[in-house]
């Protein structure tokens, strides 16, 4: 037998009646075996960091929430159960059950307990807060995860309290968990205000796509009359407004009192929608619809009162939208950050706040692609072998916050000579070219890596540096 060269990793058979064959490994040499990844490095270290919460000298307290009764278990780190207790309370009230756990595991020998739980509505929270006025560690347990563990534990989805209060800690135990974000009042105040502002705009888009269908109907004069800006457009509101109200649903009525007194209450309404400059274009455009009969004459009058009424609960939902927003740009001078996130052009101060309040403070990631995969728009590889299948976003993450940065690029795009650059990279090479919708969650995932380095670093956006080599070579 032939001894095998170790510097070059080669090995040699030799089998009778065959010519020697030689199998050549990728490494060079034996060394670079051994070489760890970035991705090695920050996977070990995030670890590390479960380990110190859930150190094998403690036990772990596996709680199932729920609205008033509450599993919980005290096991060790082999899913061993050593105390099991029902309690018929609300969230708030735990911090009874906690003392009685770390007694116990106290008894038994444990240096203290961890608490671990499913993210469960706001009641994560409140058992968060009760572990840390009592000095213990928690950890929470992704509801995937858990639905997978069900699986593997008998091949069923069944589920119950009790067993699921164990798959808890015994995933907490294996490391399959997670820190819950541990935010300050003004990223808190910043969350809200960004789950507020969600809220408004779903519900502003509702209000308007309602308002077009109904007077798509009963009423499409109205929408002929401006069909370039339509809800874009004060004027065109203010005239809707007018016809609506005056007429209770016939605008014939305010047709009647001629172009002149229409002209005038419009005008009047104009500040209502936020206007200063009458289009009295448009004015006389939707005068002349006010008379036009064309639409389906038995919902008309119905129809038209409904448009009024969703019309002026449209009006308060964008006031209130606006006093939303102004909160979270205040809040963003407060954090300090908005003069360097506006500093990535075609990125508002809105369109920021929006994506930071679904985020959270970007300290907690370790790095810019944790922050891609927290949102879900990384890539997700299918590979095995020498077979590579088509590549996708993994989906899997915050999709608020994926939503906000995928609403942001609609703005940022014009505006940003590098975002528009790689973009017409993405979709016109001849080689795979993307289609616009993957080549603008590209573009998403290139914005949140951008606030990420301008955030964590305080230093205001670089188009050289954001551009890559081909900014680079275009500097030179």
């Amino acid at each position: 037998m032939t001894t095998p060269v170790l510097e070059k990793n080669v090995l040699l058979a030799h089998d009778a009646g065959l010519a020697s064959q030689c199998i050549v490994f990728e490494e060079d040499v034996v060394g670079k075996a051994s070489r760890l990844s970035g991705a090695d490095h920050r996977r070990n270290a995030r670890l590390e960091g479960l380990r110190a919460l859930v150190p094998t000298g403690n036990a772990i307290l596996g709680i199932d929430l729920a609205d008033v009764k509450q599993h919980a278990v005290l096991c060790d780190h082999d899913s061993r159960v050593l105390k099991r207790w029902k309690v018929d309370a609300k969230a708030w009230q735990l911090g009874v059950l906690l003392d009685r756990a770390l007694a116990e595991a106290v008894k038994l020998g444990f240096a203290s307990v961890t608490v671990a739980c499913e993210p469960t509505g706001h009641r994560w929270q409140i058992v968060g807060q009760l572990a840390r006025e009592r000095g213990l560690a928690m950890v929470c347990i992704q509801p995937l995860a858990m639905r997978r563990a069900r699986e593997q534990e008998d091949f069923t989805t069944g589920k119950t309290d009790a067993k699921d209060s164990v798959l808890i800690a015994r995933l907490a135990a294996r490391l399959h968990c997670y820190v819950p974000e541990d935010i300050d009042q003004t990223w808190g105040q910043l969350r809200h205000l960004g789950a507020r502002r969600h809220d408004l705009v779903v519900r502003s888009g509702a209000a308007r796509q309602q308002m077009r269908d109904l007077l798509e109907c009963v009423w499409p004069a109205a929408l002929a009359a401006a069909p370039k800006c339509t809800f874009d457009s004060a004027t065109w509101l203010a005239c809707v407004d007018v016809a609506l109200r005056g007429g209770d649903g016939r605008p014939e009525r305010v047709h009647s009192d001629g172009l002149g007194a229409f002209s005038a209450a419009v005008r009047e309404a104009l500040p209502r929608f936020g206007g200063v400059k009458l289009r009295r274009g448009i004015v006389a455009a939707m005068f002349v619809a006010l008379a036009d009969p064309t639409g389906v004459h038995s919902r008309r009058a119905g129809a038209l009162q409904r448009v009024g009424w969703v019309l002026q609960d449209w009006r308060l939902t964008v006031a209130s939208l606006t006093e939303v927003e102004q909160h979270m740009v205040d809040v963003l001078d407060e954090l300090g950050l908005r003069e360097l996130l506006t500093s990535i052009p075609g990125l508002s101060a809105v369109g920021a706040a929006a994506i930071l309040a679904e985020s959270g403070d970007l300290a907690r990631f370790s790095h810019s692609r944790a922050l891609v995969k927290h949102s879900g728009l990384a890539p997700r590889a299918y590979e095995s072998g020498e077979y590579s299948g088509t590549t996708r976003v993994s989906g899997r993450g915050r999709s608020g916050l994926r939503l906000a940065a995928w609403r942001a690029i609609f703005g940022a795009l014009p505006h940003n000579p590098v975002l528009g650059e790689r973009y017409l990279h993405l979709t016109t090479r001849t080689d795979n070219p993307l289609s616009d919708g993957q080549a603008r969650a590209s573009l998403a995932a290139s914005l949140l890596r951008w606030i990420y380095a301008v955030v964590t670093q305080a230093t205001p956006f670089n188009a050289v540096e954001a551009g890559g080599r081909r900014q680079l070579a275009l500097a030179a």
